[in-house]
């Protein structure tokens, strides 16, 4: 029997990475993964979606721009595949490289499922079906979530899928309909759209990504309807039914029920806890309703060797916040005083054309926190890079504390946005003020500027009494 001082389960970006940093503070450990390394995020999520979008891209403005940039073509075509099997390659490559980290940092890899016995060991079936008993003095959860299926239309891999199907799929069939309006849905829309296919996005609620600022929704519902994407908001989906060569989709709107064709249905309602295959009872480990891990700010569970990071505990799911949490847990087990991970400060985006990016307190939180909030907003019309770069909708809008003028928020509309947040993220982190922020001198010409330009315009504003 195998004993070590920290065993994780699960090698997404919450586990590799927990993982490594308890190797590198001198922690015997394993890490166990019944998939791939790197978990959905590097294999089917963040990674290979990064890539057909940067396809759609190129292909976006070759096929709607090219007149602009003085470029004509013949008989223009653009192979979705190769863009598929290039994006399965940039994942095969950071899979090698997760593959070396834990080699370099003598990290032993189990391959198979786990599930607990009791507090302090688990039992590893290996994917030769044979099954190991494994001890640790700490543990560590972090075993993700997957897509919430819908009973009435499950996932068959040819007409209705799920994102990781949709992620592998080589001959997307027009006209394709999207269930739901998130960021997995916005960004399909985005990469299907860039090659010309017919999209239709259905979203219950009244937006699209519907958790993020309503400007920044109404914003991102506008560019797509001038791309030609047909965005159905506060839509149901009431039925799906497969015909021989096509799928009759019928939704609910408030007009009443319309039924149309589609050639594929990408099904992006969310999702949801992993099955507790983890036998989590046996290890005194509990959840809440919905099924996620319940922890504290260091990602400690109802047991004290059992801690949990990620999507499992249903606070953040984006694999940048699974990495910080993992960190701050294997950090708390060594013995050393890491901060709490705190959900004001992780950024997040959505990747669709354009982006869509924020973080920390919004105008709607701060009031349900009673914090008097001032607003610097400044757009990208006016900014030399976006004209440059012909891309020049969007904006930047900050958020400041009145009372001490410290940043709390951002909401960020339009091209490669997501460079912009580390800035911000870091003046909330370490409270600076919008007069810090307005000695900081931006390169020129970048897209940067506009963040100065959007706290000048609070500066401007305060100053002026409004």
């Amino acid at each position: 029997m195998d004993k070590f001082d920290l065993i994780v389960i699960g090698a997404g970006p919450g586990g590799y990475v927990a993982a490594v940093r308890a190797a590198e503070l001198g922690l015997k450990t394993a890490i166990v993964e019944k998939d791939q390394l790197g978990g959905v995020c590097l294999n089917y999520g963040c990674i290979p979606s990064k890539s057909l979008l940067k396809n759609a891209e190129v292909v976006r403005t070759l096929r709607t721009e090219s007149d602009v940039y003085g470029i004509k073509m013949k008989d223009f075509e653009a192979d979705f595949g190769v863009a598929v099997d290039r994006s399965r390659k940039v994942s095969k490559r950071l899979n090698q490289g997760v593959n070396f980290l834990m080699k370099k940092n003598k990290v032993a890899v189990f391959e198979g499922s786990a599930s607990f016995l009791d507090k302090n060991s688990i039992e590893v079936e290996l994917r030769d079906g044979e099954k190991l008993t494994l001890k640790a003095d700490h543990f560590i959860v972090a075993t993700g979530t997957q897509a919430v299926e819908l009973k009435a239309f499950p996932f068959d891999g040819e007409r209705i899928l799920n994102y990781e199907q949709a992620i592998t799929n080589k001959v997307p069939i027009s006209p394709i309909v999207i269930v739901g309006g998130g960021a997995v849905g916005v960004e399909f829309a985005t990469v299907w759209r860039g090659y010309g296919y017919e999209v239709t996005i259905v979203e219950m609620l009244d937006h699209l990504v519907p958790n993020e600022d309503p400007e920044a929704s109404a914003a991102l519902e506008k560019a797509f309807r001038k791309q030609g994407i047909k965005v159905l908001t506060s839509t149901a989906l009431e039925k799906i039914e497969k015909k021989k060569d096509h799928i009759e989709v019928t939704i609910r709107t408030e007009k009443g029920e319309e039924t149309f064709q589609a050639g594929q249905a990408l099904i992006a309602v969310g999702f949801r806890a992993v099955p507790d295959t983890l036998n989590l009872q046996a290890a005194g480990v509990e959840t809440d309703k919905k099924g996620w891990i319940v922890t504290d700010g260091f990602g400690k569970t109802s047991n004290e060797s059992v801690y949990a990071v990620g999507d499992v505990t249903g606070k953040m799911l984006l694999a940048h916040a699974a990495s910080a949490m993992g960190r701050i847990a294997v950090e708390k087990i060594a013995g050393l005083n890491p901060e709490p991970f705190n959900n004001d400060l992780i950024p997040h985006t959505t990747f669709s054309y354009p982006q869509v990016a924020a973080f920390g307190v919004s105008e709607k939180e701060a009031e349900k926190r009673n914090i008097q909030v001032g607003i610097g907003k400044a757009l990208f019309l006016s900014n030399g890079k976006a004209l440059g770069m012909g891309d020049h909708d969007g904006w930047v809008k900050l958020i400041f504390n009145k009372k001490d003028d410290q940043l709390i928020g951002a909401v960020l509309v339009g091209a490669e946005v997501a460079e912009l947040l580390p800035e911000l993220t870091l003046a909330a982190t370490k409270k600076l003020t919008a007069a810090d922020l307005l000695s900081n001198v931006h390169t020129h010409p970048t897209l940067g500027e506009v963040v100065w330009e959007a706290v000048e315009a609070y500066t401007l504003s305060k100053e002026s009494g409004k």
